[in-house]
């Protein structure tokens, strides 16, 4: 441990292989390797384990890759700067950041899925709540997704389907337009269709009931399905609107609009060219994540701090005791994640 005051840290991504993954990510400087798909990159994580059919069964805890904390990890700047880093009664019961941000990029559809829903993570200690909402970054032409279950679909309707392989049938499917935000609460049925590039924040759980695998689609053999607890857990309600938001910025312009706001995180999206914005007026920790830019850093308004050289792709976490102080000062073309924990 260093005596280190509190600073912006740039965070290590931790890459997956999935089979639907693609190659898009590269374009974030992600080093992917050659002879893997890759479909998300974990932004920051910070998870004592994960799932097997999600994070792959082991930990999952961000590095920091700049400054005194350069090569420790999230954990150990939350033991060491406590509450100046986050309130900690806002951590997770086992000590952890309580957001996991990502990129996924899906070369093809990702299962049809649902995570646990409230009743079913109270009753269950393996199983963990996962509302997440995916803000669309880059879509194909006529590329969809899927989200939620078409009205007057019954339990019973849902069985039959996930024993006759017609789910997709079920489903309610919306074309994925660039600039939208999805929030899916817990128990939301969805998956993200091929072709389309996300940023999300969700809460830091990878427990996945998976109903549908796409199988013969990609001619590929499926994998488990987890169909008692997907119909446990199924909401057969309505999943929320999209919001939009425009992701065009121009010279001298700045814009924010809020696109997600849960009972767990908020979601913003910050568009500017060659301006510096000022990040937050309250003392809590900022996620933000550039999928574009053509030069940014972080700064300190007082000089408190040193400024922090960003690049493309790049994902930094502003600790609580710091908020305030600290702007994004963008170059041309900026646009940019914010998430904040509700």
């Amino acid at each position: 441990m260093t005596n280190a005051a509190p600073y912006p840290l740039v965070l290590e991504p931790i890459l997956k292989a999935k089979v639907w993954g693609g190659r898009k990510l590269e374009q974030f400087g992600k080093p992917l390797p050659e002879s893997e798909p890759i479909g998300e990159s974990w932004e920051l994580a910070d998870l004592d384990s994960t799932s097997t059919s999600g994070g792959g069964g082991d930990s999952a805890h961000s590095t920091i890759t700049n400054g005194p904390l350069s090569g420790q990890t999230i954990r150990d700047a939350l033991k060491q700067w406590g509450s100046q880093l986050i309130d900690e009664s806002k951590l997770t019961p086992d000590g952890g950041f309580p957001l996991l941000v990502k990129y996924l990029d899906a070369r093809e559809h990702l299962s049809v899925q649902v995570h646990p829903s409230p009743d079913y993570a109270n009753t269950h200690e393996d199983a963990h709540l996962k509302t997440e909402s995916w803000l669309i970054l880059q879509a194909d032409e006529g590329a969809m997704l899927y989200k939620g279950l078409k009205p007057g679909t019954t339990k019973d309707d849902l069985k039959q389907a996930i024993e006759s392989s017609t789910v997709p049938d079920l489903l309610i499917a919306e074309p994925a337009v660039v600039g939208q935000c999805h929030t899916l609460p817990s128990g939301t049925v969805h998956a993200l269709g091929a072709g389309v590039l996300v940023a999300e924040v969700q809460t830091p759980s990878d427990t996945t009931f998976r109903v549908y695998d796409w199988a013969k689609e990609y001619g590929r053999d499926g994998r488990e399905l987890h169909i008692d607890q997907a119909l446990e857990c199924a909401d057969f309600g309505s999943a929320p609107e999209p919001v939009s938001a425009s992701t065009a910025s121009a010279m001298g312009r700045t814009a924010r609009t809020n696109v997600a706001q849960t009972n767990y995180y908020t979601m913003d999206l910050v568009t500017a060219s060659c301006a510096a914005v000022d990040l937050s007026t309250d003392n809590v920790p900022l996620v933000i994540m550039l999928p574009k830019t053509m030069g940014a850093s972080i700064a300190s308004k007082s000089g408190a701090f040193n400024e922090t050289e960003l690049r493309a792709g790049q994902t930094v976490l502003i600790p609580a005791s710091i908020a305030q102080d600290t702007q994004l000062r963008a170059g041309p073309d900026t646009l940019a994640v914010i998430a904040t924990i509700a």
